[in-house]
């Protein structure tokens, strides 16, 4: 059974890679821009924040279309985004921030 260090990894992972799937298509970024509240030129200061890779990865699976394009491009099975987002902080209920 894989330990948390190497899940959490895994999951930060793929959301990095859904992060680079956002940014990357003209239609997604401003959606996440405009529903997030971040500026384009802020990301990478929000990409050190607790909880945003989360939010990446609940963007992308709350459209099941995107879901399965990002799924398609990037060869990750869309069980395993839900699964990585499980992984990360803030990613449920269950997680404590850190302090």
């Amino acid at each position: 059974m894989a330990n948390a260090a190497s899940m959490r990894e895994e999951a930060e992972t793929i959301a990095v890679k859904a992060l680079g799937f956002v940014a990357a298509d003209p239609e997604l970024l401003p959606r996440f821009l405009a529903i997030t509240g971040i500026e384009a030129n802020s990301i990478r200061k929000a990409a050190a924040e607790p909880g945003f890779l989360a939010g990446v990865l609940q963007f992308v699976l709350a459209h099941e279309p995107t879901l399965l394009r990002f799924a398609e491009e990037t060869g990750t099975p869309p069980a395993a985004v839900g699964k990585a987002l499980r992984a990360l902080p803030l990613g449920n209920d269950d997680h404590e921030r850190s302090t």
